[in-house]
């Protein structure tokens, strides 16, 4: 799928450089550059993303390119290639999803090592890992390796014993509620979800000087803290934390800070009405009365966040 012409793809390189969501012609770009010590391959997930698929490039200057992808647990191959051109052109055909994107190539099957048996987790240990781990997607922002962090720190050191879920039990529950959500999601078809309309107007504010960053730090504390790092010449923020998500998940609507870098309280109650006036015409309604001590409410929200990876 393409939004606005980008394709809806994490792009991940050798060098530890992110790529998301990135037109044709940037993705061509990226293959193009790989094989130089140190940038000799990419790694491709779709958005959002699935359990065991993915594509993936390997290059060294002055060699050919061997190119992989995985679309089952159970199905993994690869082909090596010459021309550039193609990989790239095979590389887009699958990030568009084409029907027979992978035609006319020999495809090779990859070996992959057994499948491991994974324990199930007692049943009181599951229904809390889970009830947090679902808490978590409805907020949308973390990704899987996140949430599978979490879900294996999450009764560390507690009742059930030092360490209760093992990584694999984490990555095999995440798994199974991450694709639970996504067919949720997929009811939704493309409707606009007030997340995206929220993402927007951060993205429009952002734009136009205000540093605006989304489930930002774990407090307000953090934020205000933190948020400095982030300026880039900007003239102020705004910014909700992770707090704040989880209550608007739960449907309490969400609170937004906000400040001018210069400290000031005009500084500050200028940003406040320029940010107020961003979500004019959004589809959103905001809640404040003027006062720069005060946050600024967004409510009601239905809060559907697609997720992405």
């Amino acid at each position: 799928m393409e939004i606005d012409g980008d394709l809806a793809i994490r792009v991940e390189t050798e060098n530890w450089q992110t790529h998301t969501r990135i037109r044709a012609a940037e993705l061509r770009e990226l293959v193009l550059r790989i094989g130089r010590a140190g940038d000799r391959f990419l790694v491709v997930q779709r958005i959002p993303d699935v359990p065991d698929v993915f594509a993936q490039v390997w290059h060294e200057e002055s060699g050919g390119y061997r190119l992989e992808h995985r679309s089952a647990a159970d199905a993994f191959s690869g082909t090596d290639l010459d021309d550039p051109n193609r990989v790239v052109a095979l590389l887009t055909g699958w990030a568009r999803q084409e029907p027979g994107w992978d035609a006319g190539v020999a495809w090779e099957p990859i070996p992959l090592p057994p499948h491991e048996e994974v324990p199930d987790l007692p049943d009181e240990v599951r229904e809390q890992v889970e009830r947090r781990v679902r808490e978590l997607l409805r907020c949308g922002y973390d990704s899987r390796r996140t949430l599978s962090e979490i879900a294996e720190d999450y009764l560390v050191g507690g009742e059930y014993g030092a360490r209760p879920v093992s990584p694999a039990q984490a990555r095999q529950l995440v798994d199974r509620l991450w694709l639970e959500r996504l067919a949720e999601q997929e009811s939704w078809g493309e409707e606009t979800t007030d997340p995206d309309r929220l993402t927007r107007v951060f993205r429009a504010l952002d734009a136009a000087g205000v540093t605006a960053r989304e489930n930002f730090t774990c407090c307000r504390g953090c934020g205000t803290a933190e948020i400095g790092a982030e300026r880039e010449g900007a003239r102020g923020f705004v910014f909700f934390h992770r707090q704040s998500t989880e209550a608007a998940a739960e449907g309490h609507g969400l609170m937004l800070h906000y400040g001018g870098f210069d400290g000031s309280e005009e500084t500050t109650t200028a940003v406040g009405h320029e940010v107020v006036a961003a979500f004019a015409g959004s589809g959103l309604r905001t809640e404040w009365d003027g006062d720069p001590g005060r946050a600024i409410t967004v409510a009601p929200l239905d809060w559907r966040r697609r997720l992405e990876g």
